[in-house]
């Protein structure tokens, strides 16, 4: 019921006003990628390193509809997602990586440009 909650207030947006996701540096968002071993999961373009298949390529990812087949596909909530996956969807395998929201507005940015 919580999970529920939670995902339908972002949907819509209920849960009070939230700032606008300040933009990031693209570059540095790439860089912390390889720095954090995304790429040990994923397969990120231009994101050097040997590849993963447990979580999906995230090539085109700025196209899709939802993150995680759970969240509406925004910048704020990528963020949130790569901040905290548990939150929004607890049986993840993505981990905590304890991404600070200056790191995850920058991988964010990197991110939307794989269209």
């Amino acid at each position: 019921m919580t999970r529920f909650l939670v995902l339908s207030c972002l949907a819509l947006g209920a849960c009070g006003p939230e700032p606008p996701l300040r933009e990031g540096d693209a570059e540095r968002g790439r860089l912390l990628l390889r720095q954090y071993g995304c790429v040990s999961c994923h397969r990120i373009h231009g994101v050097a390193g040997k590849p993963g298949d447990v979580g999906p390529p995230l090539d085109g990812i700025a196209r899709r509809v939802y993150l995680a087949g759970v969240l509406p596909n925004t910048p704020e909530n990528m963020a949130r997602w790569i901040r905290n996956p548990q939150e929004y969807e607890p049986r993840t395998v993505m981990p905590d990586m304890q991404v600070g929201e200056d790191q995850a507005r920058d991988m964010v940015a990197y991110l939307y440009t794989l269209k």
